[in-house]
Formats: C-alpha cells, sequence, structure tokens
C-alpha cells in the first residue's frame, strides 16, 4: 500500500534523501512508498553525466536503480525523523539493459525489497520510460556502520 498521499516532487527534499549531489543525483520524484516497494521518477537532463550522443548510458541507469534504492533508505529515515546512513552498491546481479533512452525522457524506476536484514538490502530494480521495460536488476546495497 502506497503511504504516500501524493507524489513528491520537492526536488531539494528529494535532493536531502539521496547521499549523492548535484550534477550526480539521478532521481527527482517519489510516486510510491511502501516497506517493500519505492517508484520513482527522474526526467533526464540534456547535459547529464551518463549523457552522450543524446542518450541516457547503462552507467545511468544503473546509477538511477541505487539512488532509488537509497531514495527508499532515505525516505524510511526522513519519516522517523533520524538522518540516513551512507549506503553503497555491494553487488549487481542479472543487470539487463533493453534500450537507451533519449535525453528528455522521463523514466519511472520501480524497486522491490526482497530481503532486507542487517543493513543489507536485496532488491529487484526496474526502469521503465513511456511504459517499456529499459532495464532491470538485482542488486545488493548496504548501509555503511
Amino acid at each position: 500500500m502506497n503511504l504516500l498521499e501524493k507524489p513528491i516532487t520537492d526536488r531539494t527534499l528529494l535532493e536531502g534523501l539521496v547521499p549523492q549531489k548535484r550534477p550526480f543525483v539521478m532521481v527527482d520524484k517519489l510516486f510510491y512508498f511502501s516497506d517493500t516497494k519505492i517508484v520513482s521518477g527522474f526526467k533526464i537532463p540534456l547535459d547529464n553525466l551518463f549523457t552522450f550522443e543524446n542518450h541516457f548510458l547503462a552507467p545511468g541507469l544503473i546509477e538511477n536503480m541505487a539512488q532509488t534504492v537509497a531514495l527508499h533508505t532515505g525516505y524510511k529515515y526522513y519519516l522517523n525523523q533520524q538522518e540516513a546512513p551512507v549506503g553503497y552498491i555491494g553487488a549487481i546481479k542479472k543487470a539487463i539493459v533493453h534500450s537507451l533512452p533519449r535525453a528528455g525522457a522521463e523514466l519511472e524506476t520501480t524497486v522491490e525489497i526482497l530481503h532486507d536484514i542487517m543493513g543489507i538490502t536485496l532488491v529487484a530494480a526496474h526502469v521503465r520510460c513511456d511504459g517499456k521495460l529499459l532495464a532491470e536488476s538485482e542488486m545488493k546495497t548496504a548501509l555503511a556502520t
């Protein structure tokens, strides 16, 4: 069940929920949040670091998925009025990029939490644009202690 009353689009708030800073932030909307799922949005700027020849490259898609995981952690801590710890990608498994979106496109990234134990989280992530699956992966993230 979505715990948000409405989508969050306040960039300042969202940028405070992930450890990355501009120009490396790859999430700019929060559409859905629950204990086990999050859906983020990201409109790809034309001058994004991962844009080449008007396409958003695979490393950008992977970073978008990882930052969506970080956004889940950051928002969970925000709701509890606590500062979120920094997290790291521990492993990426089965990363598949089906196609690259164009700069200016709007991504929608869904992350489902498969397991979360002792600061290590296993997730399944899917990035879509206009309903089309662009990329998918499983990744493990770990919180710094």
